[in-house]
């Protein structure tokens, strides 16, 4: 190896050794190695500082560089010092020392303005953008690294434009921008793809691979990642190699895969010379092996954990993996012993207690003046006194975290201490400093929504579980507070919350923003355009139903059920499992009107004398994988008397009736899956189902089989005048993006693809989509959350009403239902969700197909007019 790459390599080792969890960590400045005319005790204190540094002895290795720079200041050697002190600003970064950072790298940057090297100035500004970037200031170190590009464009330096892009893409990603990071890293992508291998290229792979899997791109970030790893052996890098293994066992984790992220986590151990590498691959196999339920496995880690733990010089990575590991502990110890108490650690007895290890973590932020990491390791040792019911000592450290993550401009963290102090508040009888707290922390996660997808991969971040409880426990302070009916006012603010937190979680589905555009307030659209409708709003609470109704021109009402949320959602699971079996038809009434008495019985009457005759549901978790048509009142199905309809939200895109005389259909079907996707059946009444909608006098444009690919849908998308979109094929609807998809005969189009083909539509057009309907497609099986990605295909596709199936049901029984539906559709005067009922009577009424399982299935989402 190279002196050139050696330095290189000694300045970039950040990049693997930043966060416990996903990161693109910034390439760094290569700074000029000591040539054959220094003195050798410059030289070997240099060596010495490059040696310290790659074991992870960041201390040792400011000292030593301390003693270079002085020497260097001896000598006057103004372009050694400049370029040593930059070294020290990183070894200094690494400590969390950031006041030093700044000093060393001010210093190093006013000595290069005597100095006519532009080479050495580029790579300054490199250090100095990984210290603003580390120091919350992506705006900031992105304008830097643009500096240093410049530069290095102006002096034909090509391997310093390829880090700076890479850097940049890293300011980006931490200003919640990852498409435009994508779009970035993919430049540099093909800048490098023809070059020989370099650590520039393992590194920008890497970071590629990274930020694939932030957007959903699952399966596209373990391909970038191998090649990564590929270039890295191929450099015979360890560290190199250790990094891709370390991030194809995140990928590997993301995509459920336990045994091979299991298998890369143990190989990074394995390959890696980063003590601090080590213990964050160890670290992220436990929580693995905890989540999957496996402790005997994971507590053969925590003496390994600890001892490297107690090894690693402080810095604010060694912090937050010892923060990390508390947390591990504690749900560890629940794990263990199933004890809502503050657990003991597993033995040996030897070993420190969470709340040892947070003490320990607390004196080294102190230490090291880490605001941002004290203010995790005290608002965590906070939340182990709230475990143990010290609420005094509980609420003070939370407030001591909140103050310093305030004062650090770090929304990410604020927010979890604003939820726990609005807890200890609670349950010390402070009502008022409660709701308060709650509604802080709300509104910082509003403030950072977009960004939720990466917030804090470092400290173990879960949206189940760090974000959702935030707003359904916020919703239930306030409803529980109101003695009788709550004022209207307090139940606009709750129907608000449980929307905000709905638009999170499809912006968390796809990671990115998705809902845009003008949208109406369904309130105005009930009031104004469509009088016979209500809506009904239920929120499922830790220990009750709540329902929030509107009727049109009469004030909000509220009612509840005391059930927990485990109940709720074992009944809609049953009722779900049933509803698909025609001989579980007597269990299915059953549990069918058990839901029919949580949601419509308390305001049926009030229903029938307002005139109402359809019903738009705003559903909350586990029950938007139901069909509301199915619900029974002990003689009827809803169907029977009301036209149902979803809505993602409170608000509603362009709620206009639709223009029947002016439909013109796309539609695709394949009625033979490709070979590869032999699992799912034939679909022979394919034909029958799109020569019905010709039949009904709706012009179409065909795409059958073979036809039907996606090259040639996204063709006839950005030719052909349509306004509705019929797909007559296999599709799934999943929790994970990456798994929602529709079949073509080409393979499975994804639904961010899917999105793509039908946007790119929106750019040289400008009628609406009126209609998506996707006729086989199913939710996913086990998935309690499956409907998120019916509702995120319906949103992404900006079709203002989507038609789908919750699951698939007898191929003749569909053309039959299709068949229907158009004809109804076709009449004059019935908006959507009436023509949606009258085809399902028409099933229901059918001898072979009145099971609810066949006619239920299908749900319209959006514009119900």
């Amino acid at each position: 190896m190279t002196p050139k790459k050696q330095t290189f390599r000694f300045l970039a080792l950040v990049l693997i050794t930043a966060l416990l969890y996903i990161s693109i960590s910034p390439v760094l400045a290569k700074v000029p190695t000591p040539n054959p005319s220094t003195s050798p005790t410059i030289s070997s204190a240099l060596q010495q500082g490059k040696a310290l540094y790659d074991s992870g002895k960041f201390a040792q290795a400011v000292q030593v560089l301390q003693q270079a720079a002085q020497n260097y200041r001896q000598q006057g050697d103004t372009k050694k010092l400049a370029a040593t002190l930059s070294n020290l600003s990183l070894a200094y970064q690494q400590l969390g020392a950031w006041n030093q950072a700044k000093q060393a790298i001010a210093e190093s940057l006013n000595l290069l303005k005597s100095i006519d090297d532009r080479k050495i100035l580029a790579q300054t500004f490199d250090i100095q953008g990984r210290l603003q970037l580390a120091m919350g200031q992506p705006e900031v170190a992105l304008q830097t690294w643009q500096r240093s590009a410049d530069i290095y464009n102006k002096i034909n330096d090509q391997n310093g434009v390829v880090r700076s892009q890479i850097n940049q893409a890293q300011a980006l990603i931490s200003s919640g921008f990852y498409r435009r990071a994508e779009a970035t890293l993919s430049q540099v992508n093909q800048t490098l793809r023809s070059q020989t291998d370099s650590l520039e290229k393992a590194v920008m792979l890497r970071s590629l691979g990274d930020v694939l899997q932030l957007v959903g791109e699952l399966q596209e970030s373990h391909i970038v990642l191998e090649e990564s790893l590929a270039v890295a052996k191929r450099l015979k890098s360890p560290n190199y190699i250790a990094a891709s293994l370390f991030s194809l066992g995140n990928n590997a984790r993301d995509r459920q895969q336990t045994q091979r992220a299991i298998n890369f986590y143990q190989q990074t151990v394995k390959e890696t010379f980063s003590p601090l590498l080590k213990v964050q691959a160890r670290l992220n196999l436990l929580s693995l092996l905890i989540e999957k339920q496996k402790p005997t496995a994971a507590l053969t880690l925590v003496p390994q954990i600890q001892s490297q733990l107690n090894q690693l010089p402080p810095s604010r990575a060694s912090v937050y993996a010892q923060i990390n590991f508390a947390q591990n502990l504690v749900k560890l110890g629940h794990e263990k012993e199933n004890s809502p108490h503050l657990p003991i650690t597993p033995s040996p007895h030897h070993l420190l207690s969470p709340a040892q290890i947070l003490a320990k973590a607390t004196q080294q932020a102190r230490s090291l003046n880490d605001q941002r990491s004290l203010a995790y390791a005290l608002g965590t040792l906070g939340s182990l006194y709230e475990q143990t019911r010290q609420w005094s000592e509980a609420q003070k450290l939370t407030e001591q975290a909140l103050l310093l993550a305030q004062s650090s401009n770090a929304p990410d963290i604020a927010y979890k201490w604003q939820w726990q102090l609005g807890r200890l508040l609670k349950v010390q009888g402070d009502i008022p400093g409660a709701i308060a707290a709650y509604d802080l922390a709300v509104q910082t996660l509003e403030s950072i929504r977009n960004d939720l997808v990466a917030v804090n991969r470092e400290v173990q971040f879960s949206f189940r579980d760090s974000v959702e409880p935030v707003y359904r426990e916020s919703v239930q302070l306030l409803l529980d507070t109101q003695q009788t009916q709550p004022e209207e006012k307090t139940l606009e603010k709750a129907r608000q919350r449980i929307e905000a937190l709905q638009i999170a979680e499809l912006d968390n589905f796809f990671r990115e923003a998705c809902l845009q555009g003008q949208r109406i307030l369904l309130d105005q659209v009930v009031d104004k355009e469509n009088p016979t409708a209500a809506i009904l709003y239920p929120i499922i609470l830790p220990d009750q139903l709540q329902v929030i109704v509107k009727i049109p021109k009469q004030p909000l009402r509220h009612y509840s059920t005391q059930i927990s949320q485990t109940e709720v959602e074992q009944i809609v699971t049953q009722l779900r499992q049933n509803l698909v079996n025609p001989a579980a038809i007597k269990a299915t009434r059953t549990q069918s009107q058990q839901v029919y008495n949580w949601l419509i019985k308390p305001i049926a009457s009030q229903l029938s004398a307002s005139g109402v005759n359809t019903l738009v549901f705003v559903l909350d978790g586990a029950l938007r994988n139901l069909p509301m048509s199915s619900l029974y009142d002990g003689q009827q199905y809803l169907v029977e008397k009301y036209a149902t309809a979803l809505s993602i939200g409170l608000q509603l895109l362009d709620p206009k009736p639709l223009q029947r005389q002016q439909l013109q259909a796309l539609t695709a079907g394949l009625t033979y899956p490709p070979q590869a996707y032999s699992d799912f059946a034939p679909l022979p009444a394919v034909k029958t189902e799109i020569e019905l909608i010709s039949e009904t006098g709706i012009s179409t444009t065909n795409l059958l089989d073979r036809q039907f690919t996606s090259k040639e849908l996204e063709k006839k998308v950005n030719t052909t005048p349509f306004n509705v979109v019929h797909l007559a094929t296999h599709g799934q609807f999943s929790s994970r993006a990456e798994q929602t998809f529709i079949l073509a005969a080409d393979g499975p189009i994804n639904v961010t693809q899917f999105d793509t083909i039908l946007r790119s539509r929106d750019e040289i057009r400008s009628e609406a989509l009126q209609l998506l309907v996707l006729s086989a497609c199913q939710t996913a099986v086990g998935d309690k959350r499956a409907a998120l990605g019916l509702a995120g295909a319906a949103v992404r596709a900006g079709a203002r009403s989507t038609i789908a199936s919750l699951w698939q049901i007898d191929d003749e029984s569909t053309a039959q239902f299709v068949g229907a539906f158009y004809r109804e559709l076709k009449e004059a005067n019935i908006t959507k969700a009436e023509a949606l009922r009258r085809a399902q009577l028409q099933l229901l009424k059918h001898p072979n197909y009145n099971a609810p399982g066949f006619w239920s299935a299908y749900v319209l989402i959006g514009n119900w007019l």
